[in-house]
C-alpha cells in the first residue's frame, strides 16, 4: 500500500528538516518512542527503535536511515512484526516557507497480506488520511512554537 501527503509550513527549510527528523515524538500523533541505537557520522545506516500507538494498539519497529541529504531528503525503513514501512520525506523551499511531502510504502506480512489484498483500496485511503494528519500536526507544532516564543 502506498500513501502520500504534503503540507506547507511557514518556517525555514533547515528548521523544518531538523524538527521533522530529530523530534518525531514531539510532533507525531502515533510515534510514542524513538530511540537511536547506533548513529553513523553521515546518518545513513543509523539504526533506531520506533514505537507507535494507534487505536489502542502498540507496535514496535526496528528502523534504519536509508537516505540523508540535509535539508532536502530523508528516508527510513521500519521493520515490524506485522508489516514493514518505507518512508521518505522531501523538503522544498517555497515563497511561504517549506513544503514537506511524505511518501510511504507499507508492506504487510502474514495474514495482513490477505487483508491488504481484499481491502487495499480502503486501507490506502486511510493510510493517506493518517499521513496527512501527521503532517498537519507537524505544521501546527512548528508554527505554534514560533507564536509561543513571541508571547
Amino acid at each position: 500500500m502506498k500513501a502520500e501527503a504534503s503540507v506547507e509550513i511557514n518556517r525555514p527549510i533547515e528548521e523544518v528538516f531538523d524538527f521533522t527528523n530529530n523530534h518525531v515524538v514531539e510532533w507525531s500523533v502515533t510515534v510514542v518512542e524513538d530511540t537511536v541505537i547506533n548513529e553513523t557520522p553521515d546518518r545513513v545506516g543509523t539504526t533506531f527503535k520506533c514505537v507507535t500507538e494507534s487505536r489502542g494498539q502498540r507496535l514496535e519497529f526496528q528502523g534504519v536511515v536509508t537516505r540523508w541529504e540535509q535539508p532536502h531528503v530523508s528516508a527510513i525503513e521500519l521493520v515490524g512484526d506485522t508489516f514493514d514501512i518505507e518512508a521518505a520525506y522531501f523538503f522544498e523551499t517555497t515563497s511561504n516557507g517549506t513544503r514537506v511531502t511524505q511518501k510511504s510504502v507499507i508492506s504487510p506480512k502474514g495474514f495482513l497480506k490477505v487483508v491488504f489484498f481484499l481491502c487495499g483500496w480502503m486501507m490506502g485511503k486511510a493510510g493517506c488520511d493518517e499521513a496527512q494528519k501527521e503532517l498537519d500536526n507537524l505544521k501546527s507544532v512548528l508554527e505554534n512554537q514560533d507564536t509561543a516564543a513571541e508571547e
